[in-house]
């Protein structure tokens, strides 16, 4: 019979595998990361992993979700702040600073080597969609808080955000030192069609 814990030590022990998974990304990768590497580092025994999680592939994917919706909260928090006052630049400007404080995080990690690819392959496809449609939401959260931005399809710009984001698997073939320029130039075509200022 399953051991039963309280909502405190359900937490506790949520945090210690969530950091443990953390450091060997930083250090491993997801591949090479080991369920019984991520319960040594978390300190607990191995049967008890799995009481939280089927796979260290859903623990990652909890991390990556957990650091996407932190990102986003952000983003809309900013989008608020500037909400009657709001153009094109400014969000342009806001979009771009939340992209660099995610590409100088841990997450980047799941970029490399094809990381991100593996971890979506291993996930039940019902759990990587649930995560697409809920990035669609994000986004019109944001066009709700922005009312001048125009009623555009959602899902597309949604997609389009992410496209940008994964410009960073191909930074060096961009050019390092061009690349900030160059996504912030991309996020503004985005971000002129939001405002329906595309045609002009």
């Amino acid at each position: 019979m399953p051991k039963s814990f309280s909502d405190a030590e359900r937490a506790y022990i949520k945090s210690k595998l969530i950091d443990s998974a953390k450091a060997c990304l930083s250090q491993y990768g997801v591949r090479k990361t080991t369920v019984d590497e991520l319960v040594k580092r978390a300190k607990i025994p191995k049967g008890t992993f799995y009481l939280f999680y089927d796979s260290k592939e859903l623990l990652f994917f909890d991390i990556l979700c957990e650091f996407h919706d932190e990102m986003h909260r952000k983003l809309l928090k900013e989008a608020e702040s500037i909400r009657n006052d709001i153009n094109p630049q400014k969000l342009t400007d806001l979009i771009f600073g939340i992209y660099k404080m995610i590409e100088e995080s841990f997450i980047v990690c799941f970029l490399n080597d094809g990381e991100m690819e593996r971890l979506l392959r291993k996930l039940p496809p019902e759990i990587a969609q649930k995560h697409v449609l809920k990035d669609n939401f994000d986004v019109e959260n944001l066009f709700a808080v922005a009312p001048q931005l125009k009623g555009m399809d959602t899902k597309a710009m949604s997609a389009a955000l992410r496209a940008l984001f994964f410009t960073i698997l191909y930074k060096k073939e961009i050019g390092e030192s061009v690349y900030d320029n160059s996504l912030k130039i991309l996020i503004h075509g985005v971000v002129l069609q939001m405002f329906g200022e595309d045609k002009q």
